[in-house]
C-alpha cells in the first residue's frame, strides 16, 4: 500500500495534524501519533519536514514505526530511514517483513549496510544489540582545535558528542575518552591527550547483558558507554538512553509476568482481544489446575474436617499468610537479582536469612491469631468449644511452619528458575501463592492431629 494511494481526507489530517501540534515538543508529536491509525501516521510523517520526521521515528516511544514506514512509498521511506540512527533503523528492519526489509536495505550505501546488518547480527537484550555505531571517534595525533573542527563537521550525524573517544594512530584501538567540557577549555594547538580522562575506559563486550550495561553506565556516571570487540576496536556505543528506554520495556515486561500472565509485548490497547486471551489463558488455567490440589488436600483430611469443623474457620487465614509471606520474599530476591545484588551463588545465604526471618514473622502472625481466638473465646463473641485452647496453640504453632515455608519457598523459586535458564519473573506471586496454599493446608493439618489428637480427633 503506498500513501498516494489513500484518500483525500488523509491528506486534510495531516494538515489539521500539523496545524494543531505547531510548537509541541517530539515527546508529544509521538503521543499525537500513537493515537491515530498507521495510514494516517504515514502520510503526516511524509508531509513533514525530514528533519522533524527523522527525530519523531527515532523515538522508540513511537508505535508502530515499521509499519508506518511499510506503507510509505520507497522513496519516502528510503528518505527518512537515511537519516535516522543505525540502531534504531537496524531494530526497525528487523520488525518489517523479509521483502520490505531487502528493498529498503539496498538503498543504503555499502558502509551503513555494514554497520546495520553488524547491530542486526547481535542478540537482543546485549550491548551490541542496543548499541549505536555513530560516535564520534579521533586518532591520538590530532590537537584540541583539530578536534573542535572534526566535532563541528559531523555532530549532526552522531549519537551524541559529549564524549570523543581517542584511537591509536596505527592500529585503531581505543586509548582514552575525552569528555566535551575538557575539550573546550583546551589549549587549541595541544594534543588531545593532555585533555584526554587518566587511565583505561570503562568499556563492554558486544555480548554483555544489558542489565551489566546499565550497571557499568550507573557505577562510572557515564553518558555512553563504548563496545569494543576483544582487540579493543571500537563497535559502539550504548548511551544511557538507551538503557533507560530498554531497561523500561524489560521492568514492563516483568511486572506483567510478575501479575502471573505472558508478556504482552505490546501497548495494552494495542494489543487484540484474542492476543489478550493467549497471554492470560495459559497462566490462569495452570494456576487453577495448581490450586485444584488444595482441594485434593482438604479431600485427605476430609475426616479431621468432620470431626472439628471448626478448624475450617482458619483456613483462609492459614492459606493468605503463607502465601504472602512467599509473595514478599519472591518480590525482594527476584528484584535483588535483576539489579545485581545477589547471585545465583548467594542461594544458601539468602536460605539462612529467611529460615529465622519465616521463623519470627511467623510468630508474630501466630501470636496475633492466638491472641484473637483468646478474646473471642472470653468476650463470647464466638465459641471454639471445650478445647478452644489447643485450637488457638494449633493456629499458632501452624503459622510458624506456613509462614516459615512460605519465605523459604518464595526466596529459592527465583535461583531454581535462574539456575534452569529461566527468566526468575516466571515466579509470580499468584505462582507462588499457589505453592504454597498446598502445602500450609498440609502443614496446618499435620499440626492440628499432632496437637489435637486425642481430645477433638
Amino acid at each position: 500500500m503506498n500513501i498516494n494511494s489513500f484518500p483525500a481526507r488523509a491528506g486534510n489530517a495531516a494538515r489539521a495534524f500539523i496545524n494543531n501540534n505547531r510548537g509541541a515538543t517530539i515527546a508529544e508529536r509521538v503521543e499525537s501519533l500513537n493515537v491515530l491509525d498507521v495510514a494516517e501516521a504515514a502520510r503526516i510523517l511524509a508531509k513533514m519536514p525530514e528533519e522533524r520526521a527523522v527525530r519523531i521515528l527515532d523515538r522508540p516511544e513511537l508505535r508502530n514505526a515499521p509499519a508506518i514506514l511499510e506503507v510509505m512509498g520507497n522513496a519516502d521511506a528510503s528518505r527518512l530511514l537515511h537519516g535516522m540512527s543505525n540502531d534504531r533503523v537496524a531494530d526497525v528492519l528487523l520488525d518489517m517483513d523479509v521483502d520490505t526489509r531487502a528493498r529498503l536495505f539496498t538503498t543504503f550505501d555499502e558502509h551503513a549496510r555494514q554497520a546495520i546488518q553488524g547491530l542486526m547480527g547481535y542478540p537482543p537484550r546485549t550491548a551490541g544489540g542496543i548499541m549505536t555505531t555513530e560516535f564520534v571517534s579521533v586518532l591520538a595525533s590530532w590537537t584540541v582545535a583539530q578536534t573542535l573542527d572534526h566535532v563541528r563537521q559531523v555532530e549532526r550525524s552522531r549519537e551524541t558528542v559529549y564524549a570523543i573517544y581517542v584511537l591509536d594512530d596505527e592500529t585503531h584501538v581505543l586509548l582514552h575518552v575525552v569528555t566535551l567540557r575538557r575539550l573546550i577549555t583546551g589549549e587549541p594547538d595541544a594534543c588531545i591527550l593532555t585533555v584526554a580522562q587518566k587511565g583505561t575506559p570503562v568499556t563492554a563486550p558486544p555480548l554483555m547483558k544489558q542489565e551489566d550495561v546499565a550497571r557499568l553506565i550507573r557505577r562510572h556516571d557515564l553518558l555512553a558507554l563504548p563496545v569494543v570487540d576483544d582487540k579493543g576496536h571500537m563497535l559502539g556505543i550504548v548511551t544511557v538512553d538507551d538503557v533507560i528506554d530498554t531497561m523500561i520495556a524489560d521492568t514492563t515486561e516483568d511486572a506483567q509476568k510478575f501479575g502471573g500472565m505472558e508478556a504482552l509485548g505490546q501497548p495494552y490497547m494495542k494489543i487484540s482481544f484474542a492476543g489478550m486471551i493467549r497471554k492470560r489463558a495459559g497462566w490462569l488455567a495452570a494456576l487453577f489446575l495448581g490450586e485444584m490440589l488444595t482441594a485434593s488436600a482438604m479431600q485427605h483430611f476430609e475426616g479431621e474436617l468432620e470431626k472439628a469443623v471448626v478448624l475450617t474457620l482458619f483456613i483462609p487465614l492459614i492459606m493468605s499468610s503463607g502465601g504472602n509471606s512467599g509473595s514478599q520474599a519472591t518480590s525482594l530476591i527476584i528484584r535483588a537479582l535483576a539489579l545485581g545484588e545477589l547471585k545465583l551463588s548467594d542461594w544458601w545465604r539468602v536460605a539462612l536469612r529467611e529460615l529465622p526471618t519465616g521463623i519470627v514473622l511467623g510468630a508474630i502472625l501466630g501470636l496475633v491469631g492466638f491472641t484473637r481466638i483468646i478474646a473471642w473465646q472470653s468476650l463470647g463473641l464466638f465459641d471454639y468449644g471445650p478445647h478452644w485452647q489447643l485450637v488457638a496453640l494449633t493456629v499458632f504453632a501452624a503459622l510458624i511452619g506456613i509462614v516459615t515455608f512460605g519465605s523459604l519457598a518464595g526466596s529459592m523459586l527465583p535461583f531454581v528458575l535462574q539456575k534452569l535458564r529461566l527468566d526468575p519473573a516466571s515466579a509470580s506471586a499468584p505462582f507462588v501463592a499457589t505453592l504454597v496454599d498446598v502445602t500450609g493446608l498440609v502443614i496446618y493439618f499435620s499440626v492440628a492431629l499432632l496437637i489435637l489428637s486425642g481430645t477433638m480427633l
